[in-house]
Order: structure tokens, then sequence, then C-alpha cells
């Protein structure tokens, strides 16, 4: 389904200010942000019909809307695109390097690279080897958020971490060699989840994945531009 261009600019400010706030967007602030000469009424009426085709949903009895599951997958196909070369890439640059120069043994140096990923990220990162020997780190990050103020999604959070390994087996051979999204439904981490992982050479020399877990509203263009830069910083290094 192809929205029209003006739908199209409403649902992809929608997305951009909700990522951004996490606070529900209303017509007046969307003709704020975008400069448009369209009247908030006439964006209402946008908004309806976004409404109606399932792309945003009013929270409880909130004026303004959020995007759904299917907005974020309009989105990620239509207006989002990898933003490599970002200012983190030294920083995961020096991180391959310290584990390739550590003699530890390979658990160190995986950690390590999720710790950076996670730092850089603010979302919880993972590396595996195979779905037996695989690490993440940074779930206060996600708890942390907005998102996880519903105690319903902590706790789908919580038992998605007991089964991480069986987690891990199931998705483990899913992951291609170009970083990709699993958005909702669509991610085995949860349905209010969203995941960006790639298969990559590890600093251990094993080919195995790597990837960034968080919230459905999560930065799509940033969190790829890393996963990008340190799939291309691990393959220089081989």
């Amino acid at each position: 389904m192809r929205l029209e261009p003006r739908q199209e600019a409403i649902l992809k400010a929608i997305v951009d200010e909700y990522i951004r706030s996490a606070q529900p967007v209303g017509s007046r602030l969307i003709a704020e942000i975008s400069g448009s000469q369209v009247s908030p009424a006439t964006i209402r009426g946008e908004m309806a019909a976004l409404e109606d085709a399932g792309f945003i949903v009013a929270p409880h009895t909130s004026a303004g809307r959020i995007p759904t599951e299917k907005a974020y997958v309009y989105y990620l196909q239509n207006f989002v695109s990898a933003e490599p070369g970002h200012a983190a890439s030294d920083q995961l640059r020096k991180s391959v390097a310290d584990g390739q120069s550590t003699r530890n043994g390979e658990s160190t140096d995986m950690r390590d690279l999720a710790r950076t990923l996670m730092e850089l990220s603010g979302e919880m990162a993972i590396v595996a080897v195979d779905p037996r020997n695989s690490y993440y780190s940074g779930v206060a990050n996600l708890v942390g958020k907005p998102d996880f103020s519903d105690m319903a999604v902590v706790r789908e959070l919580s038992k998605m971490l007991d089964r991480f390994d069986d987690v891990m087996g199931e998705v483990f051979d899913r992951v291609a060699n170009e970083p990709q999204v699993m958005i909702g439904g669509d991610s085995p981490f949860g349905k209010d989840m969203s995941a960006i992982m790639v298969k990559c050479r590890l600093p251990n020399g094993q080919i195995g994945i790597l990837g960034l877990i968080g919230p459905m509203r999560m930065d799509y263009g940033r969190n790829l531009g890393l996963v990008t830069d340190i799939q291309e910083i691990l393959d220089d290094n081989v």
C-alpha cells in the first residue's frame, strides 16, 4: 500500500517526532514541525485516514497519535537509510583493535564488543558465535526507556532474557550478511521490540552475528549506521 504524498509526509513527521520524544503527536505539532500551510483541521483529517488504515493509534484519551508496527515498517521501507561514517566509528574501530590484541579468550573480546555497541547505541547489544555462545549488554538501557514503563512490556522482556539462548537458536540462521531489521511481530525478541542484526567476522576470527535490540521506537537510521560501520570495520580487520 502506497500512501498519498501528504499522508506520507504526515506519517513521517509523526514517527520522527515520536522516536524523538516518546510522546503522542497531535495535529498542531505536525503543522509546526512541517512548517506547512496546511491547516491543523486538514492534518486531522489525514491523521484520521491514517488511523483508519492502521498506521497510527490514539493511546487512551490522548488527543495525539502514536505509530503502530505497520507505521514503523512503512517508515523503514520508505524513509530510512543507514547513516554510516558515524562519529562513533573511531570508538568502534578502537574496540575491535583492542579485541584483536587481547589474549584472554574470545569471551572477553565479545563482551567488550557488545559493551561498546551498547554504549554507542543506547540500546541492548548482542554478539554471538553460535546460539550457545552469545552475550548481551544493555538491559538497563531498555528498562530506562519510556517504552518500558508498561509492566507487561517489562515482563515480556524478562521472559525473553530467561530463554535468551533458545531465542538465539531460533534467529541465528535467519541472520543475513547484510544488516536486516526485524520489527514487532517479525522480531524473535518480542512483539514490542525491534532488532537490527548482521552476520560478520568477529574479532576472534569466527563467523558470528551482532545486533542491537530496542523498542520499536528506535532511531533506525542511526542504529543501522552503527551496525553497518561495525561490520565494515570487522571486515577491514580480517
